[in-house]
């Protein structure tokens, strides 16, 4: 279970903060809230119920202590926005445009800090004033420039430290040596001089939890993606066993427990929602247009939008009515498993036959040496496998167990039933031996079944049918090539391209700064949408997300020499681009000759009709229309293609004429498309519907235009080719059947 947590942010919002200092395009209130807004839409983002947060103002122009404090004396201009409680996006929409500059620079940030601490303590202490468990934290951002009481400062920091609270505060503008900023011509500012030396001494009085900053430095920080932590849960508690425990006394067996290792992070899904139609009668499911809004499944916010409703129906086929299905319940099916690609059905009273009783284990079954298992070979997830807690024997006799399999250079092998009942898996134990842990890791490994052997051709050398070996082929790269790509890729070496603060080389993508772009881009975009509006455009991603999505340009540069030697020596040429369009395909001696520098089509005499030969459909089809742009030409060698399909359709036997019939069509519908000639394939096509619905080719074939109407091999509209004169809906309407 997530800790509960209380969070308190102090805003200033004097007069000072809507001024725009050292040349920044916003206010110092506006930059400050970048930081705020992120650090809330974070949370909201959890949807923990746990996670409580509650706004403070100082130097406001009203005064509203949310009857937290009964006296206003030395509280004034102080208002509470929002008391703790969970937020949601409505909640962070009414802040926004509550969060404003005020006209006064009268307030004490040190008496809103008191109004803040009563806040956490009304929320985090029961009725006896005993403290719950709360993480409770307070967030400041203030410029320092308003006067501060520090009567009894000393005491709040002492309630700090008793009260255990973590604070944070953040200086606009402030000093701060280890992030390297000095604000310049400060001492002329006084007031705010003094503020800094007063907080920043209080913030160390507060203890360890306290920390002191810079808002520039926590802004420099926002980019950097937050890693999340999660608590491990275990997914087995029991014992490892060698041999049988159950009938023999001489047996090995140790209370464990197991916890996940590493998981796949995943973005979070988008949850659909519809525009409602009956905004008159209330809240309900509707199925008019649908839109999608990314987060989890809460309700919606807009009163416009429901959520949608899913329903799940079973169908099978109509034995009384062919082509047609009909609605089945659960209740009247039986279950059904996948073995490879085919569907074994099992019963019910089958399935009970042959299920396996399994009870939770953890057994040792054999043991593989380290150098003969292959890494290609684990399935899953890892795990770790810990002693259980508070058992000494047990993390003594795990604690052995690990350091021989390790001195023996083995690893062990291990049958797995997590739960009772629950199919058991094969699973690798590796020991792992560091200064502060010792631990088993497990991974799944695959059943015979689970195997799939592939066959590859050689990669150095070519057999031909009769056996022999060639070791000189187009295909199998010289002692050049490879010479040449050993040094592209040694030129290309990233291990030591980085360098650490002292200059040194260093690794240059270390493991800790390598972040999923697709998980942590769409988190940004959820928490910066959150608080701007939909018509505003997306800010580009943060460089630490894009940084290694290519090689650096300074290790381009360096390793050119080497690229251009191995483009030299594997012979690298740029293939000419594909050309489409009838006004695009150039004849005669404008034409393109081929790689080759043989022009079979001028040694032949560039006929301008190639007959279509029936044996040979589709290729003569293409060629045809090669080798001609004359639109006349073109039509006929369509009207001709259009004939042959027809005569395979009607001299089909049953259906063994229809594969290549369908295959002919697919490609003059491509062709036709291609050469932007769509009226000559869409008045076949309709010809070719009405033959074969009114029986005009030897018999009912109407078959032939269920494979059609499947294929989507109709009519070609506007959207495939702008040159079409049929519209989407006329295209979708030609294949119902009349």
């Amino acid at each position: 279970m997530a800790q509960k947590e209380a969070t308190v942010y102090i805003l200033d919002l004097g007069r000072s903060m809507g001024e725009k200092d050292y040349g920044r395009s916003k206010t110092n209130l506006d930059w400050a809230m970048d930081y705020v807004w992120d650090k809330i839409t974070t949370t909201v983002s959890t949807g923990r119920k746990t996670a409580l947060m509650g706004v403070i103002g100082f130097r406001t122009d009203e005064t509203d202590l949310g009857g937290l404090v009964d006296e206003e004396d030395g509280y004034s201009n102080i208002r509470c926005f929002s008391p703790l409680k969970q937020f949601l996006l409505p909640d962070i929409r009414e802040l926004q445009q509550q969060i404003r500059p005020s006209g006064t620079n009268n307030g004490d940030v040190l008496s809103a800090l008191a109004i803040a601490v009563q806040m956490i303590k009304t929320q985090t202490y029961n009725a006896k004033g005993m403290k719950l468990k709360y993480d409770r934290k307070i967030i400041i951002v203030t410029n320092g420039t308003g006067h501060m009481d520090t009567d009894g400062i000393d005491d709040m920091a002492a309630a700090f430290k008793e009260d255990e609270i973590e604070l944070t505060l953040l200086g606009v503008d402030f000093d701060d040596p280890d992030y390297g900023y000095k604000e310049e011509d400060k001492d002329l500012k006084k007031t705010q001089t003094e503020n800094e030396e007063i907080l920043k001494q209080f913030v160390e009085d507060c203890g360890d939890k306290a920390m002191y900053g810079t808002l520039a430095a926590a802004i420099d920080q926002l980019d950097i993606p937050r890693i999340k932590k999660t608590t491990p849960v275990a997914s087995y508690k029991g014992s490892l066993t060698l041999g049988d425990n159950e009938n023999f006394d001489m047996t090995l067996t140790i209370d464990i427990e197991r916890y996940p290792c590493t998981a796949i992070a995943k973005p979070p899904t988008a949850s659909s929602f519809v525009v409602r139609t009956d905004l008159g009668a209330g809240p309900g499911p509707s199925t008019q247009s649908s839109a999608t809004i990314t987060g989890e499944d809460h309700a919606p916010t807009d009163g416009n939008l429901s959520a949608v409703r899913n329903q799940r129906v079973y169908q099978v086929e109509n034995p009384a009515d062919p082509g047609t299905k009909m609605n089945v319940e659960l209740e009247d099916l039986e279950r059904g498993f996948e073995y490879g690609r085919t569907a074994v059905h099992i019963s019910e009273s089958d399935a009970n036959i042959v299920k396996i009783e399994t009870s939770a284990s953890l057994e040792l079954i054999g043991f593989v040496p380290e150098e003969k298992f292959d890494r290609y070979l684990p399935m899953s997830k890892t795990n770790f496998i810990v002693p259980q807690k508070a058992n000494g024997q047990a993390q003594l006799a795990l604690s052995s167990f690990i350091h021989a399999l390790y001195e023996a250079g083995c690893f062990a092998i291990a049958r797995l039933v997590t739960k009772d009942l629950k199919p058991p898996i094969l699973v690798l134990l590796v020991p792992r031996i560091e200064p502060d842990l010792e631990a088993l890791i497990d991974v799944e490994l695959p059943f015979e079944e689970d195997m799939r052997r592939y066959k590859f051709p050689p990669l150095d050398k070519k057999l031909t049918i009769s056996g022999k070996e060639i070791k000189q082929h187009r295909d199998i790269p010289n002692e050049e090539l490879m010479q040449a790509m050993s040094d592209y890729v040694d030129a290309m070496d990233i291990s030591e391209f980085g360098r650490d603060e002292g200059g040194e080389k260093t690794e240059y993508m270390p493991f800790s700064e390598v972040y999923s772009p697709l998980l942590h881009r769409i988190n940004h975009i959820i928490r910066w949408r959150a608080t701007h509006p939909f018509d505003t455009e997306l800010p580009p991603p943060p460089q630490i997300l894009t940084k290694y999505s290519a090689p650096p340009g300074e290790l381009l540069s360096q390793a050119e020499t080497q690229f251009q030697a191995l483009k030299k020596a594997g012979d690298v040429k740029k293939v000419p681009p594909k050309e489409k369009g009838r006004f695009k395909r150039s004849r005669g001696a404008d034409r393109e000759k081929p790689l080759s520098g043989l022009d079979v089509d001028a040694l032949l005499g560039n006929p301008k009709r190639i007959k279509i030969d029936a044996g040979n459909l589709v290729p003569t089809f293409k060629q045809a229309l090669a080798a001609t742009d004359d639109l006349e030409a073109i039509q006929s060698a369509a009207d001709e293609m259009a004939s042959n399909i027809k005569s395979l359709i009607s001299s089909s036997i049953g259906e063994s004429g229809y594969g290549r019939a369908l295959e002919a069509i697919r490609v003059m519908r491509e062709e036709l498309t291609e050469l932007e000639e769509p009226e000559i394939f869409n008045k076949f096509i309709r010809e070719l519907k009405a033959d074969v619905i009114g029986g005009k080719l030897k018999g009912d074939r109407r078959e032939m235009w269920w494979r059609i109407r499947g294929s989507k091999y109709g009519l070609i509209d506007r959207k495939r080719c702008f040159a079409s004169d049929v519209t989407e809906d006329e295209a979708a309407e030609f294949y119902k059947a009349t």
